[in-house]
């Protein structure tokens, strides 16, 4: 796909930096309830975890846009 430059009050944002604000948004959320069900206590290293997710977001979002 084409991308283009986002226009934040004058200022051109490249697309990839949009993509990696809302690859920790989502990661973000996705860790509130992995903590809120305590997912993350059943794991070696939990940060690894959080890191591989972020990760794999942020490869679905440019992979679909």
């Amino acid at each position: 796909m084409r991308y283009s430059e986002i226009d934040l009050f004058g200022i051109y944002i490249a697309p990839m930096a949009a993509m990696l604000v809302a690859a920790w948004i989502i990661t973000f959320g996705l860790r509130l309830v992995a903590d809120r069900f305590h997912l993350l206590h059943n794991v070696w290293h939990p940060p690894l975890v959080v890191a591989a997710v972020y990760i794999i977001v942020l490869s679905l979002i440019v992979l679909l846009a």
